[in-house]
């Protein structure tokens, strides 16, 4: 699939923007986040201005963004609206959280509304998640891993920028540090186990199959249907070299995984002051960094099963050489 820069940014800006929403929204009401004003102003501010970013980002990919408002109507088939919605929904215990934390006004109905965002949050996420899961004519996103890695790549960036956040105040919480270093272990489990899916699994389609043959028999088409590149070609057969999927996979595992661990440990050995925070900082945008660059590949690597009628090849890992 063409990997369109609107959705790679939307789906990593708001992944992070709710996963520091939801940390906020569960930790804050137990008393395991400062509640001071100062916290509560730049955490939240940050976590909102990650989701407006990436929302406002959706919008571009859209033929007429001037009418993605109809995009949620369809909420009783379609993920994409029931997305948009939650989404929607979402911001309204968020404001509510935020606008009471500001006013000193914590208690039950500050705590009540900081789970609710929590939950927004997770369930939108989700239906991001199960936009691509639910789509099975592309064998890479009709994959049990995408929706788990899609929550853990969330919950790790957020833990990020929330240990970011917490350092740059100059807050001490070691256990911000652990969750994260922890979080981002976990996502890089899910990360490799998807790869792992995706190169072993072969295609349920081939040539032959979509013609009643044997699956394994070699099929060579007369003449090609197009004689040059189309719409579908564009954005469902979209192609990348193997070796630019590999070189670009260990970026994302360093940028993402590796260098945010060295980071944090760091910071961990460092505990407390400027050197520090820039550490946390670095962790948080090194992090976010290698989920784009993840993000960019979960799209260019996903092929969906029409290029066999238009390439004559599997929807599996048919690369090109350029």
């Amino acid at each position: 699939m063409h990997p369109a820069l609107s959705i790679v940014f939307f789906t990593t800006s708001s992944g992070a923007g709710y996963g520091l929403l939801a940390w906020i929204g569960l930790l804050a009401p137990i008393g395991a986040l400062p509640l001071t004003r100062p916290f509560g102003a730049v955490s939240l501010v940050l976590a909102l201005a990650f989701i407006t970013a990436g929302l406002l980002s959706s919008t571009f990919h859209l033929g007429h963004p001037e009418r993605a408002w109809r995009a949620i109507s369809q909420w009783r088939s379609s993920w994409l609206s029931r997305e948009g919605l939650a989404a929607l929904a979402t911001y309204v215990p968020a404001l509510a959280f935020a606008g009471l934390w500001l006013l000193d006004g914590t208690g039950m109905l500050w705590s009540a509304c900081g789970l609710l965002a929590a939950a927004g949050s997770i369930v939108t996420v989700i239906c991001t998640a199960m936009i691509y899961r639910s789509l099975k004519p592309i064998r890479q996103w009709d994959n049990a891993w995408v929706l788990p890695s899609y929550l853990m790549l969330a919950a790790m960036t957020g833990a990020l920028w929330l240990a970011a956040a917490l350092s740059a105040l100059d807050v001490l919480r070691p256990a911000a540090t652990v969750l994260a270093a922890a979080l981002v272990l976990a996502a890089a489990a899910l990360k490799m186990a998807y790869w792992r899916s995706i190169d072993r699994n072969s295609a349920v389609s081939t040539l032959a199959s979509a013609t009643g043959l044997p699956r394994n028999r070699t099929i060579r088409p007369l003449d090609p249907p197009h004689t040059e590149e189309n719409y579908l070609l564009r954005e469902m057969g979209y192609r990348i070299a193997r070796r630019h999927a590999a070189k670009l996979r260990r970026i994302a595992a360093l940028g993402g995984f590796l260098a945010p661990l060295i980071l944090l440990a760091l910071a961990w050995v460092l505990r407390g002051g400027a050197a520090s925070a820039l550490l946390a900082l670095a962790a948080a945008l090194t992090a976010t960094a290698g989920v784009l660059v993840e993000r960019w590949l979960f799209f260019a690597e996903a092929k969906h099963t029409v290029a066999l009628y238009y390439r004559g090849e599997p929807s599996s890992d048919a690369h090109s050489l350029r």
